[in-house]
């Protein structure tokens, strides 16, 4: 068995098991028939190899596997983790399956092709995990793409949160204690202090951003019902990959599909919703109704002016 393959493994298992349970004959056989086993031309795998891969996938995963030892002897899932494990692990599990691919198969470039993106500051990403873990004050410049100015800020940093692709550094400004993000792609000559800060800040930032959409709900607002309806075709994809985890379909006709959020009607939501043009109509509340309305009518105005 290869030693750099477990990943590969690990990712197999839990797929198989959390569609049903499996005795050890039905998961050797899953595994020797995936492409990933056939690809790496394995062509065996052990008892004993399964019972070392469960204790793995505990520690790793916090998912308990357990064997019923009457019966039909099947493996299943015992435990499920917590939500936030399950994003964690969710996320996991993709980079397994992305990285075996590519690091199994030098001539991937033929075949795989990657969005041609700006470094998303992910070189800053440990070191700022660090400061958490530990609440290190940091330091570092910071650039705001709007009035093209490179600051310095000293910060308590609190958080990291993804949106869109992009990771944002959650943290209290010390120059006016206010609560501000700031894009780790944006962010230049970070230093980790040794300073540790004492205060103690009560943001639950689940429930914070529970009700967000991006990372610019950093004022304290109340989040609001919002309906909108798309097309039936456009339909079909918001339900796959769901806007938003408050995302309920409501009602759905030959031709239209209404959704229901609970969410602050944040301007990274209303952009969102303007990406997908006249596929998609907001029908209330009425205040970002009229957001939408005027933000259309500036654009159409911009191109009348030519």
């Amino acid at each position: 068995m290869k030693k750099d393959f477990y990943l590969t493994r690990y990712a197999l298992i839990i797929k198989r098991l959390e569609n049903s349970p499996a005795t050890y004959s039905q998961l050797e056989d899953y595994l020797l028939n995936s492409f990933e086993f056939q690809d790496a031309n394995i062509k065996s795998y052990s008892i004993r190899t399964l019972q070392r891969d469960i204790r793995e996938i505990s520690d790793l995963f916090n998912l308990s596997i357990h064997n019923k030892k009457k019966g039909d002897n099947r493996y299943y899932i015992e435990s499920r983790p917590t939500m936030e494990e399950e994003e964690y692990n969710q996320k996991l599990l993709e980079s397994f399956q992305v990285s075996n691919a590519l690091n199994n198969h030098p001539d991937f470039s033929k075949y795989i092709f990657f969005e041609s993106r700006k470094p998303t500051g992910a070189e800053n990403f440990y070191d700022l995990f660090f400061a958490l873990r530990n609440k290190r004050v940091v330091s570092f410049e910071h650039y705001n793409y709007k009035n093209k100015q490179m600051t310095s800020r000293k910060v308590h940093p609190l958080a990291l949160k993804e949106s869109k692709d992009r990771w944002y550094l959650i943290a209290i400004d010390t120059k006016d204690q206010v609560l501000k993000s700031f894009g780790l792609d944006r962010i230049n000559y970070l230093d980790v202090h040794k300073t540790k800060f004492k205060e103690k800040y009560r943001y639950n930032f689940r429930e914070h951003f529970k009700n967000a959409f991006g990372v610019m709900n950093l004022a304290e607002q109340n989040p609001q019902k919002i309906v909108m309806k798309c097309t039936k075709h456009q339909g079909e994809y918001i339900k796959s990959f769901p806007l938003h985890q408050s995302q309920k379909e409501i009602k759905e006709t030959q031709t239209e599909t209404f959704f229901e959020f609970f969410l602050h009607p944040t301007y990274d939501f209303m952009q969102e919703i303007l990406s997908y043009g006249k596929e998609v109509q907001v029908l209330e509340p009425k205040v970002l109704v009229d957001d939408i309305r005027t933000h259309l009518q500036e654009s159409l105005n911009n191109y009348l002016e030519q």
